[in-house]
């Protein structure tokens, strides 16, 4: 573990490129770009650590970087710090000086504060390259919000570029939890995400003579209900599951029984076996309703990210360091885990690790009242950044000194 001394140099070295951090995330939010093509956040990242001691790998499937930093002593371990770069399909309505300037995109997420906070701690870290007993890799990575940018990056074997790492960690921003505040659990700590589309197929006809149709529109109706029955009756709360149907369409005007209905959905769970168990009863639902009123249902089931599973030692190294960065109060053991998933939760797979939360509530309001991840109204303390920096930094000198494996 670091000394005293030496956690409080690298918290004085994140306030001191505070300014810089800042600058990164206000330009890249101002700037959103998705999936897995983000050349200008790229570029904005290339620029921001340009004259640091470091070797750029390019991603060749997508816009991601890697740089490693090679320590003093480079033949120790490497270890791997990730932040993402792309934003989401929606509007912003924060009024910030710095909103998006592209319609219909905004970093509600906090990747821009995520990818300037990694930026940052590259220029902590830099400033350590000597007394580093291994290396560090830096992941810039894009597609987090899908289609999913971690899967190519390990199949091109990119992430190994200053070695196999031999653990990985990330933050994430937290809007709901008080600012500054590290928070993290071993085990599963996020949800597995997959999409289930169902197409109901009846028979068209008119409005007023339904008897002479076969009208998918309630049957579609009939099958929302029937999920969240299935939810609540069929599986664990203690190993629970989500099923939210976020789009039900079908028809065109008011007086037409339309021949289909839509319906598209997002499936949580938290362990790989209910993961499977949820998915088979979906579709034996939705078949079981489609049959019982004479029509067919077509599904289609995209499997997304899985449950992302925090390695026992690499969340205790995020607790030690954060009660030692932070003291007592910047650390909260999370009791159970959230709902939300994580491309994350494959480097982890791959390297072992653990992700982290930062609070980042706005100064303004208290954190139970913050608009959360994803809202069109999403805002963020950005003074928090400043531990997120020095947590980043504080980490992989830890585990670099080989505390925890």
């Amino acid at each position: 573990m670091l000394s005293d001394q030496e956690f409080a140099g690298i918290r004085a070295s994140a306030a001191a490129v505070q300014s810089r951090v800042v600058s990164v995330r206000r330009e890249i939010h101002r700037f959103p770009e998705l999936g897995n093509d983000t050349p200008r956040t790229r570029q904005t990242v290339l620029d921001a650590l340009d004259g640091l001691d470091l070797d750029i790998h390019l991603s060749k499937s997508t816009s991601g970087v890697v740089a490693v930093l090679k320590g003093g002593t480079n033949e120790g371990r490497t270890v791997l710090l990730r932040g993402d770069m792309d934003a989401l399909p929606m509007p912003e309505d924060t009024g910030l000086p710095f909103a998006s300037e592209v319609p219909g995109r905004m970093h509600a997420c906090g990747h821009d504060a995520h990818t300037a906070m990694l930026v940052g701690a590259a220029h902590v870290l830099a400033e350590r390259r000597e007394s580093l007993t291994g290396n560090v890799a830096f992941m810039f990575q894009p597609g987090e919000e899908g289609p999913g940018g971690a899967q190519p990056m390990i199949d091109e074997g990119i992430l190994e570029a200053g070695g196999r790492p031999d653990s990985a960690f990330a933050l994430h921003v937290y809007p709901n939890a008080p600012s500054g505040v590290i928070h993290c659990k071993p085990g599963t700590i996020l949800a597995s995400a997959d999409r289930v589309i169902v197409r109901v197929v009846g028979r068209g006809g008119h409005g007023s003579m339904p008897y002479d149709a076969n009208d998918p529109v309630p049957v579609a109706c009939e099958m929302v209900q029937a999920l969240q029955t299935l939810v609540t009756r069929r599986f664990d709360q203690f190993d629970p599951v989500v099923i939210t149907v976020g789009r039900i369409q079908a028809g065109t005007v008011n007086n037409v029984i339309p021949e289909d209905a839509h319906l598209d959905m997002t499936v949580r769970s938290f362990s790989p076996d209910t993961r499977k168990r949820l998915v088979a009863s979906i579709e034996r639902v939705i078949e079981g309703i489609a049959a019982a009123h004479e029509m067919r249902a077509e599904i289609v089931i995209e499997e997304g990210y899985p449950p992302t599973v925090n390695r026992t030692e690499g969340a205790e190294l995020v607790e030690n360091t954060a009660r030692a960065l932070l003291g007592d109060d910047g650390f909260v053991l999370e009791k159970r885990p959230v709902a939300g998933a994580e491309d994350f939760s494959l480097v982890i797979d791959h390297y072992g690790g653990a992700f982290a939360f930062l609070g980042v509530a706005p100064p303004d309001c208290s954190h139970n009242h913050a608009e959360p991840c994803h809202s069109n109204r999403m805002m963020i303390d950005e003074a928090a950044m400043v531990n997120g920096v020095a947590m980043h930094a504080s980490l992989a000198m830890n585990f670099l000194q080989g505390d925890q494996t």
